[in-house]
């Protein structure tokens, strides 16, 4: 796996919650639990605090609904 840094990983972290937040709001059988959940697994790893946490969680929502809260 390559090594992210820097614009990258801030790219990758965003992307993910982005992802994370729009499986979430899918209702029904087109819901993949499975890659929302990995998604989840692999941004916690990424994250360095809950600060970080909440940062990537309102950018997504931002992205995804165009509202900040």
């Amino acid at each position: 796996m390559a090594e992210l840094k820097g614009r990258e990983l801030h790219l990758v972290k965003k992307a993910l919650a982005i992802a994370v937040l729009a499986i979430e709001r899918q209702p029904g059988p087109f819901q993949s639990t499975s890659d929302q959940n990995d998604m989840k697994a692999l941004l916690d790893g990424l994250i360095e605090s809950d600060t970080e946490l909440a940062f990537y969680a309102r950018a997504a929502r931002i992205a995804v609904t165009g509202e900040p809260d």
